[in-house]
This record gives structure tokens, C-alpha cells and sequence, in this order.
């Protein structure tokens, strides 16, 4: 099973959604990052469940032990081990759903993959619990990247077809946002998005929407040609966070819809650097990054556990059965999967980094 993404820094997923552990290994990340556990607890507390309306009633305490790699507040440039205990599974909420393919989501093709040896409860390694060991390993990436000059941050562009502000003052936004539990600029859109979060829940039902990041801080000229760009690596480990359905860069598809008299971004130069006076290509040409900010969005589908009577299978007797689902589930996961891909992108772009400098580079 491919658990392991990265080629100079790499980060490797293990565990099952209700498994005595789950956590992640860093591996290659330069000696001497500092790694401060109030930080990393501060980005686990951004993706755990913290309000039974908006999130599932599971709260798990996610305390990060790490147990190789760090010595006296800092990498040593081994393999980090970070290890998360469940504690809080109720496995009997899918002991009558073995073979049930519950819509949307991995059931059916886990079985079909791994001839019914997976652990299938809470969806085992393909629930979203996983990606709390992404975002333990995220924090020390993020915490390399802001030692050289370069910030991350993401908003919620939409959720149930209620928008956000778009990013202005991109320095600024990003400050605001890696302080706030529910990542939108504008607070009225904030609260519009929260109520129909909380409609959703009392419907049964789920709601989606679309993520944008940013990057600051980039320089010019990292990424390789063809097969390994930068567009390719950050969609590579971005559609592995579960409901990542669709990813695109600056202006994506909008540029479909323009004519290159509109879409090409003009060169200047502006206090003895070279710009572009528009971002259509998101801070991306050829594959390399020419230094504008790096603008990304992703498209995260609806929650796929609702309550609401859906068509299903029971595979194990090959018939068609309905199906209601019980237990714990979130009506949107959009607010929590901000900062997983926030992670995400760091752990990318230190390997794109350490593939351009060496991954000593970021020592600092």
C-alpha cells in the first residue's frame, strides 16, 4: 500500500480510524528545525472536532507523542515519529455494516482492493482521522518554512455556496487566518456559512465547498519540468486528503473562459525585482515557480456520511440493500480539512525545496 509521499522529504500515514494509534514518520527534514509542541498542538486543535453543531460528536484529544527525531527542542535530521492514540471509538456503530458500501465512500473498493482483509471500521486507513499524522508532521514543515521567509494560509473560498472575501492584502490575511478555528475573512460570510452548516446537520445532510491557499515567499525557480512541476507534486499529495475532488492553480479553469490577451500575466519590474502585474498563473510558469505568491484552490465534496435513507449494496450477499447510517459524522469537514491542507503543501514544498538547494537549506 503507497503510504509514502515525498522523494528527499517524505512523509509516511499509518494506522485505521479505530486502531490503538494512528501517526506519521518525517523523514529527511533537515537537523536543528526547532519543534515547538505547543504549535503542533495548536494546528491538531485546528482540525479536531470542537463544536457538535458544525463537526462529529467524536472529540478525541489528539496529544501528539514524538518519539524519534527530536532532541532538546529540535530535528536531529532522523526520522520523526509522531504517534496519535484513538481514545475515543465506537466500533459497534459499524459491526452491522460490514458489507455495506456506504455512498461515497471507500467501502466497496477497499474490499475489491484488499480481498476483505481491511480494516473496515470508521473506514480504517481511508477515514479522514488519518490525516491528523499529516498534520503533525505538517507543523515541523510549516515551522521550516516560515524559517526561511515563506507563509501558508488558506480560507474558505465557499461552503454551501456561501463565499468568502477574496484574498486582498495577502500578507495580512494569512496572519488572520492561522489564528482562526473557522478560516474566513469576512465575518458575515462566517456566520452564513455556520448556520447552513447547522441546517445541513439538522436535515440529515452534508454540505461541501472550496478551499484557497496561499504561499508567500516562494523564490523563483523551483520545480522541475514535464513530470515532477510544481502544479503536479501539490496535486499529487493534495488529492490524497480525503473529499479533495478537484484542485487548480491561479485563475485554473476561469482560463478556459479567456482569451491569452487577458489570461498572460505581464512582466515589470518593481523596486529592482521582477513581477507580474496580474497572478492568473498563480505564481507558476513551466512548472517553476517565478515568485508571485502560489495561489491554489480545492474542491471538497460534501461530508458522504449522512443520515438521510441512500441505495446501496450489501456486497457480502451480492443484493441490493438501503441503508441508514447511525453514529458520529460531520455535516461538513471543509472548516477542519483547512488545515490539513495547509500541511499538505508545506510537506510538498519543503521536498520541491530540498530537491532545488539540498534539504540542509532549510536549516536556515
Amino acid at each position: 500500500m503507497k503510504n509514502t509521499f515525498g522523494n528527499n522529504i517524505s512523509v509516511t500515514l499509518f494506522g485505521e480510524s479505530h486502531g490503538e494509534m494512528i501517526g506519521a514518520v518525517l523523514d529527511g527534514m533537515a537537523p536543528g528545525i526547532p519543534v515547538d509542541e505547543a504549535y503542533i498542538a495548536h494546528q491538531m486543535n485546528l482540525r479536531r472536532s470542537a463544536n457538535v453543531m458544525l463537526s462529529t460528536a467524536r472529540a478525541e484529544p489528539d496529544h501528539v507523542r514524538i518519539v524519534s527525531g527530536v532532541f532538546e527542542g529540535k530535528t536531529t535530521g532522523t526520522p520523526i515519529t509522531f504517534l496519535i492514540e484513538n481514545t475515543n471509538t465506537r466500533s459497534k456503530d459499524y459491526s452491522a455494516m460490514r458489507y455495506i458500501a456506504r455512498p461515497g465512500h471507500a467501502d466497496y473498493t477497499a474490499e475489491m482492493k484488499y480481498c476483505g482483509f481491511q480494516d473496515p471500521r470508521g473506514g480504517g486507513h481511508f477515514s479522514g482521522r488519518i490525516t491528523a499524522g499529516l498534520v503533525a508532521a505538517g507543523a515541523v514543515a510549516l515551522t521550516a518554512l516560515k524559517g526561511k521567509g515563506i507563509t501558508v494560509g488558506t480560507h474558505i473560498a465557499a461552503c454551501a455556496g456561501i463565499r468568502d472575501r477574496a484574498f486582498e492584502d495577502l500578507t495580512a490575511d494569512l496572519s488572520t487566518l492561522n489564528e482562526k478555528d473557522f478560516a474566513v475573512l469576512d465575518p458575515a460570510a462566517e456566520e452564513e456559512m455556520k448556520a447552513a452548516i447547522t441546517a445541513a446537520k439538522m436535515e440529515g445532510d452534508s454540505v461541501g465547498g472550496v478551499l484557497e491557499t496561499a504561499v508567500l515567499g516562494l523564490p523563483a525557480g523551483v520545480g522541475e519540468p514535464w513530470f515532477d512541476t510544481v502544479e503536479g507534486v501539490l496535486a499529487h499529495i493534495l488529492f490524497g486528503i480525503p473529499a479533495i475532488k478537484g484542485v487548480e492553480f491561479g485563475a485554473g479553469f476561469a482560463l478556459a473562459h479567456q482569451k491569452g490577451s487577458k489570461s498572460n500575466d505581464p512582466f515589470r519590474v518593481e523596486n529592482g525585482k521582477i513581477v507580474t502585474s496580474t497572478n492568473n498563473c498563480g505564481g507558476i510558469l513551466g512548472g517553476i515557480t517565478n515568485g508571485m505568491p502560489l495561489l491554489i484552490r480545492c474542491a471538497v465534496k460534501p461530508t458522504p456520511s449522512i443520515y438521510k435513507e441512500q441505495e446501496t449494496v450489501d456486497f457480502g450477499k451480492c443484493e441490493n440493500s438501503p441503508l441508514v447510517i447511525h453514529g458520529r459524522h460531520d455535516p461538513a469537514i471543509i472548516h477542519r480539512a483547512r488545515v490539513v491542507v495547509d500541511s499538505a503543501v508545506a510537506l510538498a514544498l519543503c521536498d520541491l525545496l530540498a530537491t532545488k538547494y539540498g534539504t540542509d537549506w532549510l536549516m536556515g
